[in-house]
């Protein structure tokens, strides 16, 4: 059976519009209540702008084989132990006959100031990140008294250092998959995106978690 991506490229552009647009009126419904934070973290606090982004991997789960899947999304019910710290929240959990199928974090950055028999969870994390001047502007302010850092971060923009980020999770197993996805704030109307490589892509995320999740309805089977 082949894979079902689920029209992911036109589900990511409407998840990209409802980014942009529930992050404004996150803002604004902060600033009517008079409860806004310092610069625009209210738009960030306020949570549900990934949700089209979360929709979209309960989609895949769905359209893969696991529908009779467990998954969860309510907040308390999201922590698992951690690895560098005792407790790790996410923002999605497969669960399937008490297994975990996979676990998936999803994060956004706007405005910078810039062993055992048991198959593998699927261990994801995808971060969205304002496309703009600032976010693409190579570095000059790392610098190490002792060490030299390393050289891939020479210049690096924010948008750079969130490839390099991702690239390593994946390439050192740390996550079965990483993403990052630029957007910029016009994309309210469009749903543009843009994928910094083929190894961070959008695509590549989907695919792998989709095979995963079929691989683990075979499986189940």
């Amino acid at each position: 059976m082949g894979l079902d991506l689920t029209d992911y490229e036109a589900k990511a552009r409407n998840a990209t519009m409802a980014f942009w647009g529930n992050r404004q009126k996150a803002l604004e419904a902060k600033i009517e209540a008079g409860t806004v934070d310092t610069g625009e973290r209210g738009a960030v606090t306020a949570g549900n702008t990934m949700d089209g982004f979360t929709a979209l991997m309960i989609d895949l789960v769905q359209a893969n084989g696991l529908a009779h899947a467990k998954i969860y999304r309510r907040r308390s019910v999201l922590t698992l132990p951690g690895f560098f710290r005792p407790t790790k929240l996410w923002d999605i959990l497969v669960i399937l006959d008490g297994r975990l199928i996979a676990a998936v974090e999803m994060k956004s950055h706007v405005g910078p100031s810039f062993g055992t028999d048991t198959a593998r969870p699927f261990v994801g994390w995808l971060v969205m990140v304002e496309d703009a001047d600032k976010s693409r502007r190579p570095s000059k302010r790392e610098s190490s008294q002792h060490f030299p850092i390393f050289e891939e971060f020479r210049g690096a923009s924010y948008l750079d250092r969130y490839d390099i980020l991702c690239k390593k999770l994946a390439l050192e197993s740390l996550y079965t998959a990483a993403c990052v996805l630029a957007s910029p704030r016009s994309a309210v109307t469009t749903g543009e995106y843009e994928d910094m490589s083929d190894l961070t892509s959008l695509k590549s995320f989907v695919a792998s978690f989709a095979a995963h999740i079929a691989a683990e309805a075979a499986r189940s089977q």
